[in-house]
This record gives structure tokens, C-alpha cells and sequence, in this order.
């Protein structure tokens, strides 16, 4: 499904994570892959997750740092000459400002939040699009914080507001080139950034009790869908949040 294809894997922190799902996924399909990471500790776990896959690319980036930003795509080009996908899954909001309320939201999380969580799509899609010369895909995280109150999750979930909104634009923007940005809003997995929410516990006994599966999503779910929207399988599908949340977004009362 993927075969000749090269993606570029952003927000891997473990085993557990979801970009590693995705990665996992594409891999078993064909996909060259280039990870990012950032700091040493992240470093390590890359490395150690990726050594026995073939030709891959390991490389720092800290969106906040658009020197190394431009550096990872720089490697990108310089190894494999073309980029065909990308899997957004960067988010980061300060731990006191996921707990409480949203109305005691400092500037300097609310700006955080926003700028690694939201602000990082376009700045990556500006990056990737010379590297996108046959078009390609983008696929970013979100969640169902975005459209409702979820308890602590606050700032957050105005920063995937803004993620979602960002990839309607951004589809609007990339279009003409044959570049489709879509977004996949996942029910809470237990990740290494899930458990800075206070209560995640309860999320997903909530969410299994109603849900219609009446199960929680698991992170190769999420993996799977994301597969989907880098091939060409999805080549008509632009501009989208697709939920994958065993069906929990449709339920009321």
C-alpha cells in the first residue's frame, strides 16, 4: 500500500505512543521512515524502537526551534530526495494547566500550549510542501476536547480547536498541489502526554460504559486510520476530523 513511499513521523515518545502506531502501520506496509525527536532521553527511545527497521532517519527537531525544524527537513531531502506523508502528533501544554479551571489559564501556558500543539501543523506543512513534489498527505491528532468541555483538559482543548480549524485551512492552502491535511480526533489512550491530564482514568471508564462499542480505542486503531489517510486509498478525502473513538463522539444524554 505504501511501497516507495517516504513519510516523516512526528511526537513519538514511546512504544506506547500513538505516532509509534502509526509508524508501526505504515512500516508494515511498504513505508520508508524518518522519526524526529526531541532531547536526549526521546533520542534514546527512537533509536532503540527504530534499530532494526532498514533505512531509516532519526533526526532532532524542537518546533520551537525553527532552526532545527529547517534542519530536519534538510536530512529529509538529503536522503531520500522527496517526502510523501506526514503524521503530526506533537502536543504540549504545561501539567497545572490541565487540572482546575480554564478561566486560570496563564499567558505563558496558553501561549505554549497553542504554539506547540497548533502553531507546529502549518509550520511543518510549510517545511514539507517543497518536499511534496507528487503531492501527499498530512494527517494530525486531535480529540473531542476540541468541540466540548472535557473536564481538566482546558487549554488543550483549545489548542485542538485551533489544530482542527488550522487543517481546514491548510487543505484549502495545499490543495492545488495535491496535498490532502486531515485530522483524526482519537479517543483517550493511555500515552505518556494523556497522563498529564488529571483523571484520564475516569475518561475511560466513562467513555467505555457509553460508548456503542463499549470499549475504549486502542492506539493501533488509531494507526490503522491513520494508514488510510496517508494512502492512496483516501485520495478524495481532504479537510476532515475523523473520529475514531468507538463511536463515542455520536452519543447525547
Amino acid at each position: 500500500m505504501l511501497e516507495n513511499k517516504v513519510g516523516m513521523i512526528f511526537g513519538v515518545a514511546n512504544k506506547r505512543s500513538i505516532a509509534w502506531a502509526c509508524a508501526e502501520a505504515c512500516r508494515e506496509h511498504g513505508a520508508e521512515l524518518a522519526f524526529t525527536y526531541q532531547g536526549e532521553r526521546l533520542e534514546r527511545n527512537i533509536t532503540r524502537l527504530t534499530k532494526d527497521m532498514e533505512n531509516t532517519l532519526v533526526v532532532p527537531c524542537d518546533v520551537t526551534n525553527q532552526s532545527e525544524v529547517d534542519a530536519a527537513f534538510e536530512a529529509v531531502d538529503k536522503k531520500y530526495g522527496r517526502l510523501d506523508f506526514l503524521i503530526h502528533s506533537i502536543a504540549f501544554a504545561p501539567r497545572e494547566a490541565l487540572e482546575g479551571e480554564f478561566l486560570d489559564t496563564s499567558r505563558d501556558a496558553f501561549l505554549t500550549a497553542l504554539e506547540i500543539s497548533a502553531y507546529s501543523l502549518p509550520q511543518l506543512a510549510l517545511s514539507a510542501k517543497p518536499l511534496m513534489k507528487d503531492g501527499g498527505s498530512i494527517v494530525t491528532m486531535s480529540y473531542y476536547g476540541a468541540e466540548k468541555v472535557v473536564q481538566n483538559y482546558n487549554v488543550m482543548g483549545v489548542a485542538k480547536s485551533a489544530l482542527e480549524s488550522s487543517t481546514r485551512y491548510l487543505a484549502n492552502d495545499l490543495g492545488k498541489d495535491n496535498i490532502r491535511v486531515n485530522a483524526i480526533s482519537a479517543g483517550p489512550i493511555k500515552t505518556l502526554s494523556a497522563r498529564g491530564v488529571k483523571d484520564m482514568s475516569t475518561f475511560l471508564t466513562h467513555i467505555e460504559e457509553r460508548s456503542p462499542l463499549k470499549r475504549n480505542v486502542t492506539a493501533r486503531e488509531v494507526g490503522n486510520t491513520a494508514l488510510f489517510l496517508v494512502s492512496d486509498l483516501s485520495s478524495a478525502i481532504t479537510g476532515e476530523t475523523i473520529y475514531v473513538d468507538c463511536g463515542f463522539n455520536i452519543m447525547g444524554i
